[in-house]
């Protein structure tokens, strides 16, 4: 018979060891390992048989142990230490709290808004890099001391555990998540009821929700559960799985995580006393809702729309991670219309009013979709990608919103994704200290390969689990224990396995990678991993593909692919790799940052140049893979290029290093694996990777960046647009709007004696003279500018530059204002220019409004010059 209900009966922890159930209860543990090896000195078994999960050892220990351990002076000596050292990261003052004795404007507190968290394996609700990246974000914004307070779902479900068919075909369990199991509390209210939110649906009915605390060092973890008996059924099953269920399903997450999670941020504020967020920031457009529900709360106190519209811009954040449009979520409008107005959400704020910030009202859209995306975009004042190259994809995708600009003049920013280091650094690495610059090449060549040998029993291990979930007898699996060996070049290879990012590439020429992997003197091995899409049949014939590869008898004790990639796994992956293998369609990877993890423990990149990959890319650090970019209407030719393009890297550069053992004890030149010496060129890329190259991949190093660029100008503009301001902010774009019509470059006309024959002379200056209509509006309105630069043949600006022109006289009789000003000429070759006029406004960018006005063919001269 199966049980019910289930629970966990716990021990009561004797007075003496009452600290640990604080320690385990705050997830610090999972980037500080004092902690972790304090709880595995509690029972060394238990804490592997527990996952390395402190809650689940506290629950099973046994009150033998406990009573022995409360009276084990040592070890009551280093949980007082640890826990003393807990109380001084949570109280002490760290860099946030010294930036603003400083002097520095920063916000009072930060709510940060995501789909999904990857904190720890203990707490398992995320599906991949979104996730981790958040999860990283929170814990170095605890490092630093930023006052964040993150807002997620807590899904019952979690994402699915992957395990594989005999044939290799993904299969997809939901095991069941008890939240009285996992590190959480609920949020409750003084008088100890749980604390609920609550939504308004069609028809009549609710949808509640209680708001479980996970504590993220000093960051608490806001998860609101719609499991609870208030609920119908339909109600409850709204959190159950991350990214699953229909469109419906779907928008209801996104109603609870935006509306619901501001309501969640408002009580726990109330109810613990931590200050109100100046900052709203909203990680993908997921959780896009929170800017209405804001909106809603200021109508409430009398503002009209257009006004709490400018209030919640001036203090929104909008991160994207998509570099495809495909990626964004969208819903049907008369669904989303259904959901919202007099019979749903957001009592006093209109459905058209609600259906205008999602509208794809861009070249291409579709005007009866409601767009997540496009709605961050639009109620946030703030915009960024996750990389140089993605925020420069991102401008071009939805330049659509900002008609007539020229995607270098969207207004969205980047800021290049980092890791957290105390999560993704293996101890042994960590154990190296500070100067990796002065460690001796035979000592870190030795850490590098107990880690490979680490990875290479963990393999193994993993391995056979997944032949016995197979159907495989243990008599059928001798060949496991020759699997991988840790003297051979090691690729790591392992992501969510949507298309674009080319899982199968290797497989190109499988007689190719065969000889790679068997080569006599210089072999590799290829360890993969990674997780297709629940509804990604596509996706899941990839797997199946690599898979049936592996199983051949010929190269599987070379390559392997390892079901359920997730954190666990990944902590020991990165670091026993020596290289890590990134091959995505150019630009389709928004940041990639598990080679940021793998780099910051001496893995060696081979990737595409996309992501970060294409911002900080040096030989020094590892080998870009080239693209055949001009190849795209060919897919299978591109592919065939840059698959022979890794082969003969691999092949001509990266193997031969790593087996070059050149060091005086070496004995040979070229030396097969296992045999004696160092490969002193290896170990000097290992060296400036983690020297060099590791320090602009730490989240601290992004959290700083969104703190600084983002963070800081959000608070400061939140706090400047009180009701007045926004109303006085409101009715200006307004009247400009209404007067932009008549707006006009009239008439645009250079003068400079050293032009001749539509030359000029490097050095020389253009005086421009401009006469441009304002219609209703004045100079102070508007910014009349000189765009110049190298023009290609079809004559577009490239690397411009911008030249503000001044108000020289006007308005004439017809009401003409003149502009004049200074273009120096100084760049030779093929130069243009033109005159643009756009609105202007202490507190907007240039393109905020999307409004601009450029000359016609009639307006006169100043098309352009050509320099020599």
């Amino acid at each position: 018979m199966k049980a019910i209900r289930r629970f966990t009966v716990r021990p009561v922890l004797p007075e003496p060891l009452r600290p640990l159930s604080d320690l385990a209860r705050n997830l610090r543990w999972s980037w500080h390992s004092e902690t972790r090896e304090l709880f595995q000195a509690v029972d060394p078994d238990g804490w592997a048989a527990a996952g390395r999960d402190p809650v689940r050892l506290l629950g099973a220990v046994s009150a033998t142990r406990l009573v022995e351990l409360a009276g084990d002076r040592p070890f009551l000596g280093r949980l007082a230490a640890v826990a003393g050292g807990l109380d001084e990261y949570l109280r002490g003052s760290r860099w946030y709290q010294q930036q603003r004795g400083q002097g520095a404007e920063l916000p009072g507190a930060v709510a940060y808004f995501s789909p999904e968290f990857g904190v720890t394996a203990a707490l398992p609700q995320y599906s991949g890099g979104l996730g981790i990246l958040a999860g990283d974000h929170l814990k170095a914004a605890s490092d630093l001391g930023v006052p964040l307070i993150g807002v997620g779902l807590l899904y019952r479900h979690g994402y699915f555990r992957q395990s594989l068919s005999r044939d290799g075909w993904q299969q997809e369990h939901y095991p069941v998540l008890d939240p009285n199991e996992l590190p959480l509390s609920l949020l409750r209210e003084e008088d100890g009821r749980p604390s609920r939110v609550a939504l308004t649906l069609p028809g009549g009915r609710s949808l509640r929700a209680c708001v479980w605390q996970a504590r993220v060092g000093r960051v608490p973890l806001l998860l609101l559960d719609s499991d609870i008996e208030d609920n119908g059924p339909n109600e409850r099953e709204v959190t159950d799985r991350l990214y699953g269920g229909g469109s419906e399903h779907r928008l209801l997450q996104e109603m609870l995580l935006g509306i619901g999670g501001v309501r969640a941020v408002r009580a726990y504020c109330r109810i613990s006393g931590h200050p109100e967020p100046e900052v709203f920031h909203t990680n993908e457009g997921h959780a896009g809702f929170q800017g209405l529900e804001r909106i809603r709360e200021l109508t409430d106190t009398g503002l009209g729309f257009d006004t709490a519209l400018e209030a919640v811009r001036g203090g929104t954040v909008f991160t994207t991670h998509t570099p495809v449009p495909a990626g964004i979520d969208r819903f049907d409008r008369a669904l989303v219309a259904r959901h919202f107005g007099d019979d749903g959400e957001l009592a006093g704020v209109s459905t058209e009013q609600v259906l205008r910030l999602g509208r794809e009202t861009f070249p291409g859209g579709d005007p009866n979709l409601f767009n997540m995306a496009a709605m961050g975009l639009r109620l946030a004042q703030r915009a960024n990608g996750v990389s140089t190259l993605h925020g420069a994809v991102s401008r071009q995708m939805f330049a659509g919103l900002w008609p007539g600009f020229d995607p270098q003049d969207v207004p969205i920013t980047s800021v290049t994704n980092g890791v957290h280091a105390p999560t993704w650094v293996a101890p042994e690495i960590t154990a190296l200290g500070d100067e990796i610059a002065d460690v001796p090449g035979a000592d870190l060549w030795a850490v590098r390969r107990t880690l490979r040998e680490q990875l290479v029993h963990e393999v193994r291990d993993r391995l056979r689990a997944s032949w016995h979930q197979r159907g495989a007898a243990e008599a059928e699996l001798g060949w496991i224990d020759g699997v991988l060996d840790p003297d051979i070049l090691t690729i790591g290879f392992a992501r969510r396995v949507p298309s674009y990012k080319r899982l199968t590439l290797m497989l190109r020429d499988r007689e190719r990678l065969t000889e790679l992997l068997l080569h006599p003197e210089r072999p590799i091995q290829i360890v993969v991993a990674g997780k297709a899409h629940p509804a990604d049949d596509g996706g899941k014939r990839l797997v199946q593909e690599l898979v049936k590869f592996a199983d051949d008898p010929r190269v599987r004790h070379r390559i392997v692919f390892l079901p359920d990639y997730g954190m666990a796994m990944a902590q020991r992956l990165y670091p026993g790799c020596d290289v890590w293998l990134n091959n995505p369609l150019r630009p389709l990877e928004a940041c990639g940052t598990s080679g940021m993890k793998a780099a910051l423990n001496g893995c060696l990149n081979l990737s595409v140049l996309d992501g970060w990959w294409d911002e900080w890319f040096e030989p020094d650090f590892g080998w870009a893979i080239p693209t055949a970019d001009g190849s795209a209407a060919d897919e299978d030719r591109r592919d065939t290029l840059e698959a022979n393009a890794l082969y003969a890297l691999i092949e001509d550069r990266i193997a031969p290093r790593f087996y070059d053992r050149t060091d005086a004890d070496a004995g040979a030149a070229r030396a097969p694996a296992g045999a004696p010496g160092l490969p002193g060129r290896w170990i000097e890329m290992v060296r400036r990777t983690m020297t060099t190259l590791g320090p602009k991949l730490l989240a601290d190093r992004m959290v700083r960046e969104y703190v600084e660029r983002l963070y800081a100008p959000a608070a400061h503009a939140h706090r400047e647009l009180d009701a007045a301001t926004a109303r006085e902010l409101a009715d200006w774009k307004n009247q400009v709007r209404a007067a932009w019509p008549g707006v006009a470059v009239d008439h645009v006309e250079a003068v400079s004696a050293t032009t001749a024959g539509g030359s000029a002379e490097l050095g020389s200056t253009l005086a421009l003279k401009v006469r441009v209509t304002l219609g209703q509006l004045l100079p102070d309105d508007v910014e009349v500018q000189a765009v110049a630069g190298r023009v290609g043949a079809d004559d577009t600006i490239a690397d411009a530059q911008i030249f503000p022109l001044k108000p020289a006289g006007g308005p004439d009789q017809a009401g003409r204002w003149v502009y004049e000003g200074p273009l120096a000429l100084d760049r030779t070759g093929p130069f243009g220019y033109t005159v643009r006029i756009l609105p202007t406004h202490p507190m907007l960018g240039a393109a905020d409004l999307g409004l601009v006005a450029l000359p016609t063919e009639a307006t006169g001269e100043g098309a352009g010059v050509l320099m020599r």
